[in-house]
């Protein structure tokens, strides 16, 4: 049975397109955004039908660079580019020793598997800033950690670790938003209990002799924690996605996926065989047109009407720190008949009241999202993913995921601890200790936020995001930005192509419950002290010159 015509809840294909009956209406700036004077705004409010969608304000920004940034930037690669090219031209001269990966000699005439862009970028480029990245710790991944000591005699292509740590460094970097990954023996009692009494793995898969007791304790714990009929849990929250899209879509069906959703959502859009189709970042004008389109014309060449359309978002992106546009994401799939799967990999437990995503924080009802996914790696302090929706979904994915049936289930230990987090998230052990550290979370993002705007830097994302994106573009600052941070034992993650556009390097802050205000300002005036000498604070707008967002455009949704 394919997933086309299974009794999965998300398997009718009458229900996959829109008989055009519909009058709805909300506001949306143009494009998405609203840019002026290089700063670039999403709008607050939509309406649909007289009333508002969304209840609080809703404020994001991607300011651009000033031009002559952009324009350094793209030098600046080029002149790495071209000693690039240089050093190959030396290295197949043997004037230069190369250290990468080379053909064999009798493969010479094969077709070479490692020449290629991005492997030129890598010899050339990356392997100039590599020691910014992979660097082995040796403590939790806690508010603060060690890292092992490591040096190099051969220009960052190997490395040697001197055995010594550097303690103490303020972590910035790990998803650790409520700090739960922790190393507290009273709170850790039961999850060590877990691996006396069932020990550290099953070694059998959910279908088999895998299915433990705390399985289901834990998947009906997740069912009420979203307020939703069922759940299902994996132990891998990337296979979550690339191993169950597969099961929901397949020939004959459309995804409209957002350009910047994660690569697990990716894979498993290509794994399905169904037709992808792109939309730009939160548009949500482009993606009415795509549904539109695809209701309009189906499917190419037959022109019959798609099995299924499914619409798949995040709900905090994790490079941009952006939130998804949700009230209107659903407004849409109400119109046009399309399912829609949200990935809350990065928003649950870290915004909403309560900790329950992005669901909780719009006000909206999980039931008006067919597909609720997240994981357990981040807010959780543990790994592994879910599924929730309808019990039908779930009961449908249980018989036909390949990470169901296949895989090895989810850990005891593991499950304990999401258990554990969970419980104590909701109230339930008796405590207030999970809803202080929702709230904490709230307040340390919205501080170093706007310290960091008042301070000049450029950015990205909601106010009301915990991953908190700087630019810093240039390839040359890159390296020296990471490493002057490390001199002052404060860890961060530098992020460049590819996995952000080549002009966009980042530095990419992750905000925890666990850090503390001296923490928070001590990472802030290092900081400022690194925007003066590196000259970072490319800003041209403070937070009072921010001109309020404009609603450029009007076009009609459902509720």
């Amino acid at each position: 049975m394919t997933a086309a015509n299974s009794l999965a809840p998300m398997a009718d294909p009458k229900h996959a397109y829109c008989n055009g009956n519909h009058t709805v209406h909300a506001n949306h700036g143009k494009n998405g955004l609203s840019t002026r004077n290089g700063l670039s705004k999403t709008i607050q409010n939509g309406t649909a039908n007289g009333g508002t969608l969304y209840k609080k304000p809703f404020n994001e920004s991607f300011e651009e660079a000033p031009m002559y940034v952009a324009v350094l930037t793209y030098i600046g690669f080029g002149v790495v580019t071209l000693f690039g090219y240089l050093r190959d031209f030396m290295r197949s001269w043997g004037l230069e020793k190369c250290h990468m990966a080379e053909e064999r000699e009798e493969q010479k005439d094969f077709v070479p598997l490692y020449q290629d862009f991005e492997n030129f970028y890598t010899r050339n480029l990356y392997m100039r800033v590599r020691d910014n990245w992979n660097r082995p710790i040796c403590s939790v991944p806690g508010a603060q950690f060690d890292l092992m000591e490591r040096l190099t005699d051969d220009y960052n292509w190997t490395y040697r670790h001197t055995g010594r740590a550097i303690k103490d460094v303020i972590n910035m970097g790990s998803y650790n938003y409520l700090g739960f990954a922790e190393i507290d023996e009273e709170s850790l009692g039961t999850v060590k209990d877990m691996v006396i009494s069932y020990g550290a793995g099953v070694c059998s898969s959910r279908q088999e002799m895998g299915h433990l007791d705390k399985h289901e304790e834990l998947e009906d714990l997740v069912a009420k924690f979203l307020n939703v009929e069922a759940a299902m849990v994996f132990g891998m929250g990337f296979a979550t996605n690339s191993m169950n899209i597969p099961a929901l879509v397949g020939k004959g069906c459309l995804i409209l996926s957002d350009e910047l959703n994660h690569t697990s959502l990716v894979l498993g859009a290509r794994l399905s065989g169904a037709t992808i189709r792109i939309f730009k970042h939160n548009n949500m004008q482009n993606l009415e047109k795509l549904l539109r389109e695809a209701v309009i014309n189906g499917q190419p060449r037959t022109h019959r009407a798609w099995k299924k359309i499914l619409i798949l978002v995040e709900g905090i992106y994790s490079m941009e720190g952006s939130i998804v546009r949700l009230p209107e994401i659903i407004a849409l799939k109400k119109k046009y008949k399309a399912y829609l799967y949200l990935d809350e990999a990065h928003s649950i437990g870290a915004v909403g009241a309560t900790g329950r995503g992005v669901v909780q924080y719009f006000g909206l009802d999980p039931t008006d999202v067919d597909v609720l996914m997240g994981t357990f790696t981040k807010s959780f302090g543990s790994a592994g993913g879910y599924i929730a929706g309808k019990k039908e979904l779930v009961t449908f994915l249980r018989s036909h995921s390949h990470s169901a049936v296949y895989a090895t289930s989810m850990s005891p230990p593991v499950t304990e601890q999401i258990i554990r987090v969970m419980k104590c998230i909701m109230g339930r052990d008796g405590t207030l200790i999970g809803m202080q550290r929702v709230n904490q979370l709230a307040e340390n993002t919205r501080y170093f936020r706007k310290r960091l705007q008042d301070m000049g830097f450029i950015t990205y994302g909601n106010e009301d995001s915990p991953v908190v994106p700087v630019l810093l573009y240039m390839p040359g600052k890159v390296g020296a930005f990471a490493r002057h941070m490390l001199e002052k034992k404060i860890g961060v993650v530098v992020v460049g192509f590819p996995a952000t556009p080549i002009t966009e390097a980042r530095a990419r802050f992750c905000i925890s419950a666990a850090h503390t205000r001296e923490m928070l300002d001590k990472v802030l005036d290092a900081l400022n002290e690194m925007g003066d000498f590196l000259r970072l604070k490319y800003s041209r707008h403070s937070k009072s010159d921010r001109l309020p967002p404009s609603d450029e455009t009007d076009y009609e949704l459902d509720a």
